[in-house]
């Protein structure tokens, strides 16, 4: 298995990485409707505050997650957010997920930051279990709040 990071040029592993995330969150709607083109993946991907990584077996990949970094404004340090994180189902309980975090953990050191972080659902206990045996633990709660336009 190679774990490597996305960047400008890799325009199809992105689009399959939306795909994987379609199939492994069931939303269709989210991860298949309205797909950028290839000049606003190529721009995001050439971000260095966007992160992208792919496991590979074979060259077809069977994982993958997606992070921000987060600039702090009280104090000279960033976080990483870890948004997106999904294993094809013929893959899962093979160490691919954590794979991804650990190359993902690398990447906060190599760049300073503070901490990794994600959220999970009560109704996702595997993924419970996965951070539970990487991290601290904190009982948050979160909110979506729409955005509001003016007038």
């Amino acid at each position: 298995m190679i774990v490597r990071r996305l960047g400008p040029a890799d325009i199809e592993a992105v689009r399959d990485l939306n795909a994987l995330y379609a199939d492994a969150f069931e939303d269709p709607g989210t991860y298949r409707r309205d797909t950028p083109d290839d000049t606003w993946l190529a721009r995001q991907l050439a971000k260095e505050s966007i992160i992208l990584l792919v496991a590979e077996i074979d060259g077809s990949i069977v994982g993958g997650l997606t992070a921000y970094i987060l600039d702090k404004l009280e104090a000279a340090r960033s976080e990483i957010y870890l948004y997106d994180l999904a294993v094809a189902e013929t893959h899962r309980r093979k160490g691919v997920a954590t794979a991804l975090i650990e190359e993902l953990q690398h990447i906060a050191a190599d760049t300073g930051a503070w901490a990794v972080f994600v959220q999970a659902d009560y109704v996702d206990p595997p993924a419970i279990a996965l951070y539970t045996k990487l991290g601290a633990r904190e009982e948050v709660l979160h909110f979506d709040l729409p955005p509001r336009p003016r007038g």
